[in-house]
């Protein structure tokens, strides 16, 4: 489970994404561009839209696994380059619509780090097991008690 505490921006040395994941600033490509919809003159003349791209096949702040990992789960979501794109254009500030573009790309990739857990295989009890061909049985007797019987 990905906790929101885990997921915080940091200062200038990067992106936290969990306590062991620190994605530095310089891995991180920023573009502000003209956002879309309602707004008036403001959205015509202003750059509030960010898109924030992050290449996972070149990173060095992730291991081997983590690299894995990421190119597995999110294989969808990344460009010919390995680079995962999130965009922000929900306010009209720049510096919120950042803030938002980092906390998505943030939680997407502690997601995608999550390991599952193993399945324990377990065995159906014999009582269930039993209980299950009895029921069986009954209903296949009742079907059968509907035919019509068999004249010679």
């Amino acid at each position: 489970m990905v906790r929101e505490e885990d997921i915080e921006q940091t200062g200038a040395d990067g992106l936290r994404v969990s306590e062991s994941l620190v994605i530095p600033r310089g891995e991180l490509v920023m573009r502000a561009t003209r956002s879309s919809g309602a707004g008036g003159q403001h959205v015509n003349k202003t750059s509030s839209r960010i898109e924030i791209s992050w290449n996972v096949r070149e990173s060095r702040a992730i291991t081997e696994e983590q690299r894995d990992r990421l190119l597995g789960r999110l294989a969808s979501r990344l460009n010919d380059e390995g680079a995962i794109r999130t965009v922000a254009s929900d306010t009209r500030s720049q510096l919120r619509n950042r803030e938002a573009a980092e906390r998505r790309l943030a939680e997407t990739v502690a997601k995608a780090l999550v390991v599952p857990k193993k399945r324990k295989a377990t065995r159906r009890p014999r009582a269930a097991n039993e209980a299950r061909l009895t029921e069986k049985k009954k209903h296949s007797d009742k079907k059968r008690e509907r035919k019509r019987p068999i004249t010679d």
